[in-house]
């Protein structure tokens, strides 16, 4: 009886978390995907061609994802005519929680509610901070661990 209990209650979990990733990643015509930001505010990648897009994932409790942050939050300023900084929370916190966390840590650039790895088919590497970069054509080109400097990360603008 316990087991076609936790059956059950696992078939539903997965039918409503496929429910909630097929509404999460809807509303384009063009089959692109289209995320939502903690802000409420929607984007698609192919909107942000022509810049290199910079994915950031982070948690409030990694210590070497806050010494970072300040220098992915510095290149979107300095850089926001070629760079678009995204965040993810690696910890999948959302709503008022995910505003909290990013206002106490200082994060300036946008967040992603829905992880886009599935759409670069980059796998998770387990390792915090982790980065992907997404060149100015809109193709995954590399992932870059543990926490970035602004000369490193400017040293990936100029090569692109």
């Amino acid at each position: 009886m316990t087991q076609k209990i936790n059956s059950l209650f696992i078939l539903r979990f997965l039918a409503s978390l496929t429910l909630l990733l097929s509404l999460s990643l809807a509303g384009c015509s063009d089959g692109e995907p289209r995320y939502t930001l903690a802000d409420g505010k929607t984007l698609k990648f192919s909107d942000l061609q022509s810049r290199i897009v910079l994915i950031n994932y982070w948690a409030e409790w990694c210590k070497p994802c806050r010494k970072e942050i300040p220098e992915l939050n510095a290149l979107q300023q300095q850089y926001g005519d070629q760079v678009q900084v995204l965040g993810v929370n690696f910890d999948g916190i959302q709503g008022d929680a995910l505003i909290k966390q990013t206002n106490n840590l200082g994060i300036e650039f946008p967040i992603l509610t829905t992880d886009p790895r599935a759409q670069f088919s980059v796998e998770a590497s387990g390792v915090l901070p982790e980065t992907l970069v997404i060149d100015r054509q809109g193709v995954f080109e590399k992932v870059l661990l543990g926490p970035q400097t602004l000369e490193q990360l400017q040293t990936i603008i100029k090569a692109n």
